[in-house]
């Protein structure tokens, strides 16, 4: 009995990873040959290198790719073999050998756990480089220049001190309406204010220009204006040259360290920063609950056949993805934590997974 176990097993495991990844070396050929198509103009008019589009753009892009989508990979490998071995009356003869239907779950627990490793692993410290240049290659040759949008920008550079921005033109390093304030146990000391403030190359520091300063102790005050002066701040023009999307090419432990600065001073963007890292997260556990909602799914033989069986998992794998998104838009619109928004679709879908294994056929 054992022996015939582990030969299910092995055959379960070989069916779910041999699946899996033909289906991805499937949708990954389908989707390099559409992504040269819709950017073959971009290719020839910027004069991208033959072997930058090969080895910076599309071996980057196809790790990226495979994982974003493992999970949805996952279910429907797991909903096609499955829906074979019970339309061949495979599932129907283990379970009437004696083995129970959590014993037949097994190996499709052991194959997630291992698509879910590699997951973390690629999505935490292995893609991140190769984001880096990948991102590197769209923004050189795809991409359109990137301009600072945001308005009435505050930041705390260091302990007390913080500046602010009315706007900021990254392509010219000028930042319009600028003020610096320090306190000192919650009073003003100084405050500067001017009407332009421009990045020096020459001596990589910041120049204000049209400037007026207030000194202030206790009840004294010193007031002094000027044309042009330089100034020390904890910031460089790098700051806002950063797409949202840069933190893509960050490690778990670097994007730590980003989100803890980035709300130090007190940055607009934390919320994304934050999305990405619990999706890091998130994403490789839903492997696991799809796994049992499509073996719940899949392992009932009806009459419809692999064609109801694949149809009612798309349908439950979208829903799951367009939640996801929904969440999201709550966690960057009003407020809702961004590991909640990450980790309740995959406790509702568990609940769902967990129902429909109770009343899977045994």
């Amino acid at each position: 009995m054992k022996n015939h176990l582990k030969l299910i097993d092995r055959y379960i495991i070989n069916k779910f990873l041999g699946t899996f990844f033909y289906a991805i070396a499937l949708i990954i050929a389908i989707t390099i040959v559409f992504d040269i198509s819709e950017k073959i103009e971009d290719f020839i008019s910027k004069d991208a290198p033959l072997s930058a589009i090969i080895f910076d753009y599309y071996v980057n892009f196809i790790p990226y790719f495979v994982n974003l989508f493992s999970p949805l990979f996952t279910f429907i490998a797991v909903i096609f073999f499955t829906s074979r071995m019970a339309y061949n009356t495979e599932i129907i003869a283990i379970l009437s050998s004696g083995v129970s239907f959590n014993r037949l779950l097994r190996p499709y627990m052991y194959s997630a756990t291992v698509i879910t490793i590699l997951s973390l692993l690629l999505n935490n410290f292995i893609i991140p480089p190769a984001n880096a240049k990948r991102l590197d290659f769209e923004n050189t040759y795809i991409r359109n220049a990137f301009y600072f949008s945001e308005r009435n920008l505050h930041r705390q550079v260091s302990p007390g001190t913080f500046v602010y921005f009315e706007s900021y033109n990254n392509q010219r390093n000028i930042g319009y309406k600028f003020t610096l304030e320090k306190f000192q146990d919650n009073i003003l000391t100084y405050k500067l204010s001017s009407d332009y403030i421009r990045w020096d190359t020459t001596v990589n520091k910041w120049e204000v220009e049209n400037y007026f300063v207030r000194k202030i102790e206790g009840i004294n005050e010193k007031v002094e204006k000027g044309d042009k002066k330089y100034i020390e701040i904890n910031l460089l023009p790098d700051e806002f040259n950063r797409r949202v999307d840069n933190v893509e090419t960050m490690n778990l432990f670097e994007l730590n360290h980003f989100i803890a600065e980035e709300k130090y001073k007190g940055s607009e963007n934390v919320v994304y920063y934050e999305i990405e890292k619990h999706k890091r997260l998130a994403m490789p556990f839903a492997t696991f609950i799809l796994t049992i909602i499509g073996v719940a799914v899949a392992s009932r033989k009806v009459r419809g056949g692999i064609g109801l069986h694949i149809g009612i998992g798309l349908l439950i794998a979208f829903s799951y993805i367009m939640f996801q998104q929904i969440a999201i838009t709550f966690a960057t619109n009003a407020g809702l934590s961004a590991m909640i928004a990450m980790w309740i679709p995959n406790a509702l879908y568990l609940i769902l997974g967990l129902y429909l294994l109770k009343i899977a056929p045994k």
